[in-house]
This record gives structure tokens, sequence and C-alpha cells, in this order.
């Protein structure tokens, strides 16, 4: 393992710190946005811009590396995307905002698709699997650190927004002092939607609702946090346990997914995730309970994204699996953009605990569907399925490829030891 890493450290160091920025900024828009008076509705449609941007910098960033390379797009996005961090408390207007947010959503969109590019470019058949965990634990690991960084400064002021875009600038030099242009990405022309339903109509649709329940968590918990009345340290936690969850629950539930009927998994994930949101209802003004909830429901629901791409490669053919998962990606994203809207106008009308009954009919929504679908088409034998790989919901198309790569060449390594 040490060997595998020794190949890839600088691009893995360089993400932790793109991570502890981006993350950042995430919970520091619902605290500062407390601060300047802005509604939960107008820190939704805020947050919506930045998953709208992710979307459309997973389009449009391999035509830009197509045409100036992947040196030129990394230092050009990673320069744009630690401008708009600084300009938030430069500019505090909810429109200013969804624009500047749009931005730092293209700009890290285009970060994952650069750096990802590299990774897979220096990872072989034999070496993929655990160079992209590492990647997706380094991602984590960033992210639940990012919470802890704010709790040194004062969301009022701009030093945390500055030390957002110290650290995202800081990240970029590792990377690019330490590895070679590659051929330019070369990304698969997502299956369209209709395609994509009649081959996993479980994974179009499950995977649509998801992208709702993960922009939820990930961009309206410090709204929440704020408007529920929890201290700066508390909020902190609060963002980080849905991480946290993602982190000690992915490897057992991707043990189990290679052990038993997938959808079976999907529906049970999705009704621990429904529980959980039921606890943080009902938790009130406790901090543990919701704390749990939010353990909870961020350990499922990273599993789940990775439990629907595998789903849908038991079902299509390896040429149709590149195809297939950009579909995928694609579809999340719009689930992803809608999401904080829903939620955000829940808190607004009825209250910040809303945030739980926003998010509870996502995962009970794929429960019935999931286990609707159990009785419409039968189940692939265990022995014939793909292998899971534990991919995050922010993965590019480039990593999701990746994965769906591995998970054939690990199938058809055990087929040719069988």
């Amino acid at each position: 393992m040490i060997q595998v890493l020794s190949s890839v450290w600088a691009l893995l160091v360089g993400i932790v710190f793109i991570m502890l920025g981006n993350g950042m900024q995430f919970t520091l828009i619902g605290l500062r946005g407390d601060i300047e008076g802005f509604s939960p509705a107008q820190l939704a449609v805020i947050t919506s811009g930045y998953f709208a941007g992710f979307l459309l910098g997973a389009q449009g960033t391999p035509r830009m590396i197509r045409r100036v390379g992947h040196v030129r797009v990394f230092a050009a996005l990673g320069s744009f995307m630690s401008a708009g961090l600084i300009a938030f408390p430069l500019l505090t207007d909810p429109i200013a905002w969804t624009v500047l947010r749009l931005l730092v959503g293209f700009c890290m969109s285009g970060v994952y698709v650069t750096a990802e590019s590299w990774l897979n470019d220096a990872s072989t058949n034999a070496t993929r699997g655990k160079v992209l965990s590492a990647y997706m634990i380094a991602q984590t690991l960033g992210l639940i650190g990012a919470q802890g960084l704010l709790t040194l400064g004062d969301a009022a002021t701009s030093v945390l927004f500055i030390g957002a875009s110290i650290l995202v600038s800081v990240s970029f030099a590792p990377i690019l002092l330490s590895v070679s242009p590659v051929p330019a990405a070369a990304i698969t022309r997502p299956m369209s939607l209709p395609r994509l339903f009649s081959f996993a109509p479980l994974s179009t649709v499950g995977i649509l609702i998801l992208g709702g329940s993960y922009s939820t968590l990930l961009g309206m918990g410090a709204v929440f946090g704020t408007q529920a009345g929890l201290s700066r340290n508390e909020i902190a936690l609060f963002a980080a346990m849905p991480f946290a969850g993602a982190l000690l629950l992915q490897y057992p539930i991707g043990w189990l997914s290679d052990r038993i009927d997938r959808r079976l998994l999907i529906t049970g994930c999705a009704v621990i995730g429904t529980a959980a949101s039921a606890l943080g209802w009902i938790g009130g003004d406790d901090p543990v309970p919701l704390f749990a909830a939010a353990f909870i429901a961020g350990g499922v629901t990273t599993p789940l994204y990775a439990l629907f791409l595998a789903y849908t490669n038991d079902y299509i053919t390896v040429e149709d699996m590149p195809a297939a998962s950009g579909g995928l990606v694609f579809t999340f994203g719009i689930g992803a953009i809608g999401g904080p809207f829903l939620t955000g106008w829940a808190m607004q009308a009825i209250s910040p605990y809303a945030y739980w009954l926003a998010l509870a009919p996502t995962f009970a929504a794929i429960a019935l569907y999931a286990a609707w679908r159990m009785t419409r088409r039968d189940s692939v034998q265990v022995s014939d399925t793909e292998s899971y790989l534990g991919v995050l919901p922010s993965a590019s198309p480039v990593a999701v490829e990746a994965a769906g790569a591995w998970a054939v060449e690990q199938a058809e390594g055990g087929d040719a030891l069988g």
C-alpha cells in the first residue's frame, strides 16, 4: 500500500487541503448568512447555486482540458476558486453569493475532473482500487477537518473566509510541482435518461432522490444549526457528523453489498436514513440526538450512492458502463440542485426542524421504491454481481468511470480464478 501511495501522495495531500477549504466554506455560508440576516429560503438558493455550478463544471471541464491542457485548467480554476472564496465577505448580498457559489461549484468540479484524471492515469489495473479508496478517504478526512478549523475564528469577520482561500491556494502547490500533464480527459457522453431508466429504473430514480438528500445534508446542515440555536462549536460538530458516518459505515455496507441482494441493502439503508431523520425531528433542542441523526443519515447517504452505481453495473454490459455512470452522475446533480429548495422552503414556512421533515421523505421514497422494484425484477446472483467500491457523491465522472472499470477488472479476475 505504501508503494502504491508513493506515486500519488502529492495529489492526496493537495486534495486534503482543497477539501479543508471547500468544507469550511460550506458551513461558513450558513453561519455568515445567518449573521447577515439571510432567510433559509435565500440560503437554499445560494446552496443550490453550488450544485448547479458543479454540474456545469463536470460537463465543461473536459472540453477545456482538451483545448489547453490539465495544468492550465487546474491552475486557472484554482485561482478563480480561491478568489471566489475570499469575495464572500466583501459582497454580502444573496444574489452575489449565489453567483459566487455557482463559480466555486464550477471550479470545484473542474478541479475534481483534472485531479481524478491524473489519479486515474497514475494507477494500474492492480492498484486502481487502492488508489481510489485512498482518494475517497483523503476527501472525507479533509471535510471532517474543515469543521474543526471553523472553531478557530469568528464567522462575523473575514478571517475564516481568508483561511479557506489560503488553504485552496496552497493545495495546488504539491500537485502542480509533482505531476506531469496527461492526455486530455476522455469522459464518455452520458447515457440518456430514458435509456438509463430502461436498464436500471431503481438506480435512476433512487440516485435522483438521493441527490436531494446529499445536498440537504451537505449544504443546509449549518443553516439548520444556526436556526436551531446551536453554538458555533456544536454547528461545526453537527456539520462533521455526516462525513464521519460515511467514513465509518462505508466499509461494512460495502462488505454486505457483495454478499446480499443490493436492493435489500438499499431498502435497509434508506429505512435507517428515514429513522435517523425522525430521531432528529423528535430530538428537539438536545444536541446528542441531533448529532446521532446527522451521523447515521450521512453514514447511509454516501454508501447508497455507491450502491446505486454498483447495482447499475450489474445489469449493463461493460461497454455501456461509462455512459451509464455519466448518466447517473448527471441525474444525481439534478437532484442535488433541487434538494435545498425544498428544505429551505420547509424551514422558512414551518420551523428550522423542518430540515428533518424535508430529509425523511427522500429516504422513505427510496426505501419504498426499492422494495417495490424487488417485486418487479428477479435478483442477480451474488456471484454474478460487480464488485462494490466506495465512491463519494462529490466525485466527478472520471472517478466514477474508473471505479466502474475497477469493478469489472475485479469481477473478471474472480471469474478467472473460479
